[in-house]
C-alpha cells in the first residue's frame, strides 16, 4: 500500500502503516470518508481525487465522465470539476463527488491508473450529452486525441440510446469534434470561428515549399486565404509580434514570403477580443488575394 496514493484510511490503520491521530494531523488530506492520501508537494487535483473515488466505490462502481478523460489521459478538465464515479447499487453522494447510477458491460469498461474506467467512446457519448455544445466538443476531440481510442466523432451516433437524455444534441457535437485540434484552446479556437458563420479552417494544415520541403504546420488555415491561426498561450498579441521567439520570427518570415499571413490568438481573444478577432478574420477573407 503507497501513502502518496489515495489509500483506504482503515486498511492501513490495520496494517499499522499509519494511527488514526497522524490522519488528523496536517500531513495526510481526507478526500472521501475513509479514503485519505498523503499531502505532498501537489494539491489534490482531478487526477487524485477521481484516484479516491475509485478507492471509495472499489468493486461496486466505475469511474465516468471527466475523471474517466482524466485517467485516459484527456486533458481537458475544468479545474473544479468533481470526480465522478457510476454505480451499480446506492451510493452516498460527498462533497466534489458526482455519483451517477447505471451499468456500465464490460465491452465499454477499461483500465486507467489501475483503475476501472468507462472507455474512451463511452465517456464521449456521456460527456457529449450533458455539456454545453463547445464544451461538449472540447471533450470528444481531446478523447478523439487518446492514443488507444480508436473511435471517430460518428461512432457517437451509432452508441445512441433512443430517448436517452441529450441524445439529440449528438449530431452537432459529431458534426463539429475535429480530433485532429492538438489542445482544448485549439478546438474553441476553431469553435468560435465556425459558430461566428466564418468557414471552417483546415486543422494541422501543412504548408509545403514547391519541392515538398515543409515550412510550417499550422494550428488552423485557410490556404485559399493564405492565412494562418494559431493559438498561443504564452501572452502572444493578435495583431503585433510582442512576445515572439527566435523560431517564431524565424518561421513568420519564411511563410510571410510566401504570401501567408498568421494571426496569434490568446485567451484574452477568445473572450473579451473575440468581436474584433472575428471581424479581422472576416475581412481578411473577404479581400481580395494577390494572383
Amino acid at each position: 500500500m503507497l501513502l502518496d496514493e489515495p489509500f483506504r484510511a482503515s486498511a492501513a490503520i490495520a496494517a499499522g502503516l499509519v494511527t488514526r491521530p497522524q490522519l488528523r494531523g496536517p500531513r495526510y488530506l481526507r478526500l472521501f470518508p475513509d479514503v485519505y492520501v498523503h499531502v505532498g508537494d501537489r494539491p489534490p487535483d482531478l487526477l487524485l481525487r477521481s484516484l479516491g473515488a475509485a478507492r471509495l466505490v472499489a468493486g461496486r462502481g466505475v469511474l465516468g465522465g471527466w475523471s474517466a478523460a482524466t485517467l485516459l489521459g484527456a486533458d481537458a478538465a475544468p479545474r473544479d470539476a468533481p470526480a465522478e464515479v457510476v454505480v451499480t447499487r446506492e451510493q452516498r453522494t460527498h462533497p466534489g463527488l458526482l455519483v451517477r447510477r447505471g451499468a456500465v458491460p464490460a465491452a465499454e469498461t477499461w483500465s486507467a491508473h489501475g483503475c476501472p474506467v468507462t472507455s474512451p467512446l463511452r465517456t464521449a457519448y456521456d460527456l457529449a450529452r450533458r455539456l454545453p455544445l463547445v464544451e461538449a466538443v472540447v471533450a470528444v476531440d481531446a478523447l478523439g486525441r487518446v492514443p488507444a481510442a480508436r473511435f471517430v466523432p460518428a461512432d457517437l451516433l451509432a452508441r445512441r440510446e433512443i430517448g436517452a437524455r441529450g441524445c439529440r444534441r449528438l449530431d452537432r457535437v459529431a458534426e463539429l469534434a475535429d480530433p485532429r485540434a492538438e489542445s482544448p484552446m485549439g478546438t474553441r479556437t476553431r469553435l468560435m470561428l465556425v459558430l461566428a458563420g466564418l468557414p471552417a479552417p483546415e486543422v494541422q494544415y501543412v504548408l509545403r515549399e514547391a519541392n515538398g520541403r515543409l515550412v510550417a504546420r499550422f494550428d488552423l488555415a485557410y490556404p485559399s486565404a493564405r492565412l494562418a491561426i494559431e493559438y498561443d498561450g504564452a501572452g502572444h498579441d493578435v495583431f503585433g509580434q510582442r512576445g515572439l521567439g527566435y523560431d517564431d520570427r524565424r518561421r513568420d518570415l519564411r511563410t510571410g514570403a510566401l504570401g501567408w499571413r498568421t494571426i496569434r490568438l490568446t485567451a484574452t481573444d477568445l473572450g473579451p477580443r473575440r468581436a474584433e478577432v472575428i471581424a479581422a478574420i472576416r475581412a481578411h477573407l473577404r479581400s481580395p488575394r494577390p494572383t
